[in-house]
């Protein structure tokens, strides 16, 4: 039976919610995209009429469809190129939901994501509608088909497994961009001290290129080694320029949640560089050149105002 008027604006209703539900369980906003609009077919071939809460029905299909790319997921990230990491997506963007508390804030972070990846696709899911969206417990288990105490155990051993290296600081839009211009001008004045110190003792840098742009397929930790790969990384050369289309830009920008340097060239980002910031310094630095993962940013940023670049590069 075709959707009533009053049946898609239901749907539309939740399309935010779900959105950010998806992404969050999958770590990818195309992804997301995906299961949504798979949602909304299922919806459409539904038997409405006997659909009492059309929300919990949603959110309910939508989990079950995210759980199974998880369990599909896992197999393909098995054969990924290098390391995995989420997609990011700039501030403003529905795809990131509520951030109103911390813990919605934490649960979209790239440290949360990424630290995600460990859980089982039961745990990630609990952990996403509990801490992010206050389902209750036991409407959790009736999405999943456990009980209500193992849903709460479930509950406690994502949240620890998330929770056990999870200190980075809280920072507004204001802190992020002082951070970042911090940062560029100590990878880019060449003094290798003077970056140093702006890092943790163990801080590690991650790369994802998918197999598509050159990216390290192992981690570089430490703050000596990681400020000698930086300032590699910011020396310029005709194989870096030819690599990304030209001579890019360096913008300050947040990105899910935290501070991040976009790299533009033209109108395309060809690079996110995102800062996991704690009190003791950048913890973290995961840097995203996937082009198959900066395809929504790069819409985003195409019809989205921003600062003037703080660096040109190469």
């Amino acid at each position: 039976m075709p959707l009533r008027p009053d049946e898609v604006e239901v749907f539309e209703r939740s399309r935010g919610r779900l959105e950010a539900i998806a992404y969050r369980l999958l770590g990818s906003a195309s992804d997301a995209e995906d299961a949504v609009q798979d949602t909304f077919l299922r919806w459409q071939a539904a038997d409405r009429e006997h659909v009492e809460t059309p929300e919990a029905w949603l959110t309910r299909v939508l989990t079950n469809l995210c759980l199974n790319q998880l369990t599909s997921a896992r197999a393909r990230r098995e054969t990924y190129v290098g390391t995995w990491l989420p997609e990011p997506v700039l501030a403003g963007d529905r795809m990131l939901g509520p951030v109103d508390t911390v813990e919605q804030r934490e649960s979209v972070s790239m440290a949360v994501l990424t630290l995600m990846e460990r859980l089982s696709p039961n745990e990630r899911a609990v952990y996403v509608l509990r801490e992010a969206f206050g389902y209750p417990h036991g409407e959790i288990a009736e999405i999943l088909g456990v009980s209500e105490s193992n849903c709460q155990q479930i509950y406690r051993r994502a949240k620890q497994h998330v929770t056990v290296e999870r200190a980075h600081a809280e920072v507004d839009d204001a802190a992020a961009r002082r951070i970042v211009t911090e940062f560029l001008t100590a990878a880019n004045s060449g003094q290798i001290q003077r970056l140093v110190e702006l890092l943790t003792g163990d801080v590690t840098s991650v790369g994802d290129g998918g197999g598509k742009i050159p990216a390290r397929t192992t981690a570089v930790v430490g703050a000596l080694a990681v400020a000698k790969f930086l300032r590699g990384l910011f020396r310029p050369s005709d194989v870096k320029r030819n690599l990304v289309g030209g001579s890019p830009a360096l913008y300050a920008e947040v990105v899910n949640g935290g501070p991040a340097v976009v790299v533009v060239t033209g109108q395309q980002v060809v690079g996110v560089m995102s800062l996991e910031v704690t009190p003791q310094g950048v913890a973290a630095i995961r840097v995203q050149v996937n082009p198959d993962k900066l395809e929504r940013v790069t819409r985003q940023w195409s019809v989205a105002a921003h600062s003037e670049p703080l660096l040109h590069v190469w």
